[in-house]
């Protein structure tokens, strides 16, 4: 029997040591923080999603259409909430319609279900919305995906797993008898192989395991509002915008949770910090390797104006933030939104300064490195758990 190495205690971390322990495998996990799931995991919008946006044959599109249904039963099987409500993809003009259109094509090609419909049919659902047109998603859900972590912990304690908290990995070297070594300040622990799921430091983990990686993790900070309670009554469920298919943001959109409240966000801001929920959390380290770094700059050079300039002045104002929702929802305004938090995404960027825009597995002798897992990471994590515990596999045969 081997012991795998695992790197990272959010939910694509958890999910892996999971899927390893089911298939007879020893495995220790190492987390760096005092708790499960601390950052992307605990911090992201809690949607199920169905796979609609990604390129027809991506890794994104095959993990998240069946991850769809593995998380939703899954939840169901352990009893963590979860809702399978559907959602709205709106078009607020007329120049958005083609964009809509090729979306619902998009959803067929990667066995979504979804229907365009009128907008006398989406205020049927959404009574508030405005729109020339919109998509009904029927397979979008929303769950408590820090839940489902904490559910994999107790599934994985149950089966003698190690899972080490504030244990994070400060060197890594090949092992005498093979294998990998890694240094977590007061031990070294062993193992046959590693899989690294450190999400925002995935890339650091990398190179200190010896790899190059072909993308660099540049930190986005998503910020959310939430609608007062006495205006919760304006959404009913989840309401999207059409996106802009050059950017890997689905734009801001309106969620209702499980509690009954409503999110609203995220926008995307760079982050001073990989770990910077506000714009106080400055790192000067990771401040430096991202001006060190040119992919930043040649995508800077393409995006920094308008939507850059756009999404910092969204940040720091309210009244804008909230006009943004009303594209959605006429009848918000900025009275009726308060703070609520912020994420940070882990973007991985290639040095041509080109966003990665699918899932990014890199591996090497005894070693599989997840070096892009932004959205929909949560709804893939089984299967992206299967994907590498297949390649964990075929690395001992």
């Amino acid at each position: 029997m081997r012991n795998v190495v695992v790197i990272g205690g959010g939910i694509v971390g958890l999910s892996v040591a999971w899927e390893l322990t089911k298939r007879g495998q020893d495995v220790t996990v190492l987390e760096k923080e005092a708790r499960w799931a601390a950052h992307q995991t605990g911090h992201n919008s809690n949607v199920v999603h169905a796979g609609l946006y990604y390129k027809p044959g991506s890794y994104k599109a095959r993990m998240s259409t069946a991850g769809n249904r593995s998380i939703v039963d899954f939840a169901r099987q352990y009893g963590v909430p979860v809702e399978v409500c559907g959602k709205l993809v709106v078009a607020t003009s007329d120049a958005e319609l083609p964009a809509l259109n090729a979306l619902a094509e998009r959803a067929e090609a990667n066995g979504v279900p979804a229907k365009l419909i009128s907008p006398a049919e989406a205020r049927n659902h959404e009574p508030e919305v405005s729109c020339v047109g919109a998509l009904r998603v029927e397979s979008t859900g929303i769950i408590d995906f820090p839940a489902v972590c904490a559910t994999l912990v107790r599934l994985l304690d149950e089966t003698s797993a190690d899972l080490r908290l504030d244990s994070p990995a400060l060197g890594i070297r090949p092992g005498r008898h093979g294998g990998v070594e890694v240094a977590t300040g007061d031990d070294v622990v062993h193992g046959s192989a590693l899989v690294n799921c450190a999400g925002l430091h995935s890339d650091r983990i990398a190179r200190l395991a010896g790899l190059t990686p072909s993308a660099r993790i540049v930190p986005f900070r998503g910020e959310y509002y939430e609608l007062k309670p006495e205006r919760r009554n304006l959404v009913r469920g989840l309401i999207y915008p059409v996106p802009d298919p050059s950017l890997p943001f689905l734009g801001v959109h309106l969620t209702r949770m499980l509690d009954g409240s409503v999110h609203a966000g995220p926008n995307a801001v760079l982050a001073l910090r990989r770990e910077g929920y506000r714009w106080r959390d400055v790192s000067a380290k990771d401040v430096a390797d991202v001006a060190r770094f040119p992919g930043v700059w040649r995508l800077a050079r393409k995006y920094a104006y308008p939507t850059g300039v756009d999404e910092v002045r969204r940040s720091f104002s309210r009244r804008r933030f909230a006009a943004s929702l009303a594209r959605l929802v006429p009848a918000v305004t900025a009275d009726d939104i308060v703070r609520h938090g912020s994420g940070v995404r882990a973007q991985a960027l290639r040095p041509d300064g080109s966003l990665v825009d699918d899932f990014l597995i890199e591996t090497t002798r005894n070693q599989v490195h997840v070096l892009n897992a932004p959205s929909p990471a949560a709804t893939s994590a089984l299967e992206i758990a299967k994907h590498i515990a297949d390649v964990v596999g075929e690395s001992a045969s």
